[in-house]
């Protein structure tokens, strides 16, 4: 038997793709942000893979690269799912609450620091008695809020708190005070 052609059948897939092609090139992919932030709590190395961990209960967020040494990671979300309602300006303030949240405070989200690097100092105080992430944590809590300083580190492998300051705004004497203040001894 001859193998007839149904000319309309081509006509109707082609209908049907056209359809199909126009609906999802008229759809807009969602607006995947990847954004760089300065990460708080990030006082350690060993604290990259608690970020990690602590990034992967927030499924609208991934974790793309962590600079331990600067205190910044890039993350990629889309922002309208991520943080629902939240304007342009809102979203790091919204992402530090998220962050705090899954962390019960140990991490958090501000802006990209604003003055060079090379603009910045370098302060190094050694520290009696570090020996565990905690002790770690409060040496670095004692100093990382203190206007002028940018980022800061600790770590008891060293017993070591290192952290970059504006000199204009804050000191080592500063730094210092703030650790004794915590009752932390420094060597």
């Amino acid at each position: 038997m001859p193998y007839r052609i149904n000319h309309r059948l081509p006509a109707a897939l082609l209908g049907l793709l056209l359809a199909v092609t126009t609906s999802s090139a008229d759809e807009k992919p969602p607006a995947v942000k990847t954004a760089k932030h300065q990460v708080t709590g990030l006082f350690m190395k060993e604290r990259e893979q608690d970020l990690r961990e602590i990034i992967e209960q927030l499924p609208q967020i991934k974790l793309g690269s962590i600079d331990y040494a600067h205190a910044e990671a890039v993350f990629e979300y889309e922002p309208a799912k991520a943080f629902p309602g939240a304007k342009p300006e809102q979203i790091v303030e919204r992402f530090d609450n998220l962050l705090r949240g899954a962390s019960k405070s140990t991490f958090g989200i501000k802006p990209l620091r604003t003055m060079p690097l090379d603009k910045l100092q370098r302060v190094e105080i050694p520290i009696a008695g570090l020996d565990c992430k905690a002790c770690c944590l409060a040496a670095y809590e004692s100093v990382y809020k203190l206007p002028g300083v940018e980022s800061a580190t600790a770590s008891f492998r060293d017993g070591l708190l290192t952290a970059l300051i504006d000199p204009e705004k804050t000191d080592r004497a500063k730094l210092e005070e703030a650790l004794k203040k915590r009752g932390i001894s420094l060597k």
